[in-house]
Formats: C-alpha cells, sequence, structure tokens
C-alpha cells in the first residue's frame, strides 16, 4: 500500500536522481506482489517505472545486474535506468525503463507451455555464464528448504494464523517435496523465479515484456523449471497447471535448449513443480480464500510426486 508519507519519499528521490517530472502511484498485476509501483514521468529520461519494496540493496543490485544482462542481450524486458538505492529503513528503490503493452494470456494450454517454456529457456541460455551469487534466500512460494528446519519459511503474520486451518495432506505433500528437494545434489543458477503468467505480456505469439525481476534466485536449474511448469498458467488467481501442460513445458524447455533432464533433475523439476501450489493452498486456507490452488493440488499431488520419484 502506498502511503502518503511513501508518496513524498519517493517522489523526493525522483527529483534527486531522475530530475524533475511528475510521479504517479499505480497498481500492476505485473509488477510482483511485494512490490508498489510509480510512474514518473521525467522531462530528460520520458517515463520510467519506479518500484518500491522490502528488501536489501545489495540483493535487489545484483538482480538488477541481471536484468540489465538481459536486456541488453535482446530478452523482453524493461532496462534498469538506476541502481538499488535505500528509501528508508528496510526498503529499496530503483527506477527502469517504461515497457507498457501486451496481453497477459489466461489459458494454460499445450501451446501456450510451449512458448512460456521456450521463453525461459531463453533467459537461461543468457544467464547460464552469470554466477548465481548476491541472491539471497528465494521468495516463499520457491523456499522449500528454509535454514530453519522447520516445514514453512519463516513468516510472522502467517504463521500466527490458525495453522489448523490448513489441511493435513497439505503439510504431508509439503514434508515430502521438502525432503525430495533436500537431496538434491544439482549446481545452483541464476534464473526466474515467479514464472506466472501474470508476470509475462504477449503480443500474439511474441513475447512483449517479461517483469517481476525481483524474484530471481540462485536454485538447480531443474527446479525453476519444474515449478515453473506448475505456476506459468497463473494468471491473478494462482492455480496449478494441468499433469499435460506442466509435461508440455518440461519437454518444450529441454528442447529449446537442446538438453534432456537426468533421471534426477527430471525428478527434482516434478518435486519442484508442487511448491508453488503448496504456498498458495495454504494460503488459500489460513485467509479463507477460493481453494483453487488447493483442489488442484489435491487432484494432481499423487501422480506429480510418483514423477518426482517418492511415491
Amino acid at each position: 500500500m502506498v502511503t502518503a508519507a511513501m508518496h513524498v519519499q519517493v517522489e523526493a528521490w525522483c527529483l534527486r536522481v531522475l530530475g524533475h517530472g511528475t510521479l504517479t502511484a499505480f497498481r500492476s498485476d505485473a509488477g510482483g506482489q511485494m512490490s508498489n509501483l510509480f510512474r514518473f514521468d521525467s522531462d530528460e529520461r520520458r517515463t520510467v517505472a519506479v518500484k518500491v519494496r522490502p528488501d536489501s540493496k545489495d540483493r535487489i543490485s545484483r538482480c538488477l545486474q541481471l536484468q540489465a544482462i538481459a536486456a541488453d542481450a535482446g530478452f523482453p524486458c524493461a532496462r534498469p535506468v538506476t541502481d538499488a538505492d535505500r528509501l528508508g529503513p528496510g526498503m529499496v528503490v530503483s527506477a527502469e525503463s517504461w515497457r507498457p503493452g501486451g496481453r497477459m494470456h489466461t489459458d494454460g494450454d499445450l501451446a501456450f507451455a510451449g512458448r512460456s517454456a521456450s521463453l525461459l529457456a531463453d533467459l537461461a541460455g543468457i544467464l547460464e555464464l552469470q554466477a548465481p551469487t548476491g541472491l539471497g534466500t528465494p521468495p516463499p512460494w520457491m523456499h522449500w528448504n528454509p535454514p530453519t528446519g522447520s516445514l514453512w519459511p519463516l513468516n510472522p503474520v502467517v504463521d500466527a494464523m490458525d495453522q489448523d486451518r490448513v489441511p493435513g495432506h497439505v503439510h504431508a505433500i509439503a514434508r515430502t517435496v521438502s525432503d525430495r528437494l533436500a537431496r538434491a545434489t544439482l549446481p545452483l543458477v541464476a534464473g526466474h523465479g515467479d514464472w506466472e503468467s501474470q508476470n509475462l505480456r504477449w503480443e500474439g505469439a511474441s513475447p512483449r515484456a517479461v517483469h517481476d525481476w525481483d524474484s530471481l534466485v540462485a536454485l538447480p536449474a531443474a527446479a525453476i523449471v519444474g515449478a515453473a511448469s506448475g505456476a506459468f498458467a497463473s494468471t491473478t488467481v494462482p492455480t496449478l497447471a494441468s499433469l499435460e501442460a506442466s509435461e508440455e513445458f518440461i519437454d518444450c524447455y529441454e528442447r529449446a535448449r537442446g538438453q534432456v533432464f537426468t533421471a534426477e533433475e527430471r525428478e527434482v523439476a516434478w518435486a519442484a513443480s508442487l511448491w508453488p501450489a503448496l504456498h498458495n493452498a495454504r494460503g488459500e486456507s489460513l485467509f479463507q480464500s477460493p481453494p483453487v490452488a488447493l483442489h488442484a493440488l489435491t487432484r494432481q499431488a499423487s501422480e506429480r510426486l510418483r514423477r518426482a520419484g517418492v511415491r
């Protein structure tokens, strides 16, 4: 939520860093759920997008470095125009080029699975030589092995809620997935950790923009692909893609990269495909939202776990 005080702080930062212009707060379904978003119409730089989020300056700086590398390589994304800066205690601000337009795809069909997977493969090719350092802790929908040893990553607000609202099988599946992924012995790579349809924009079958670069992660490639194969169809309401669509996503990614996953990589991919849905199903239960992810998870978990080699 953008408060009046935050608006004043951001406006002052923009005037200092970007020059004279006009600041407008806005909401977007393609900016990342943790960010406050603004549009700054600069007299000197035209229009830029300004993002404010609670995060580490060092981590966001690394995300911006990798985003700039992707943009310079011709990947469809905004290019950072500033580095990360501290706005206040625990708050980080940065600006990037304004990249509006395009359409969010709202059907998780097989054709879209292929296009989405191929785009992720393009990004993997660009980032494959970049060290997966400085990206810190994955976001909770990708954080299946928190260092505390607890099942779910620490979240004081969520953890204080009545956990009995969460069906027992969600906890059980999460423990199985977490244990399987903890046994993985695969190298880490840098990749996009929130590969949902709501973060992608298209012009027909061509990609227009990939958003939410705050969600870059350092995880095994198979885990990044697997999580994306389950989450790629999510729009403003998160869900779990069909088994057929996830399989198509993984297969198309392999073809686009020209590399077939090993048996371990494939198991890791299928295990990771469940975690974003587990995170969302838990949230639906705690906040008593419509059980979209929960129902899809309940229907598909057994087969996905079998493909993950744990059932």
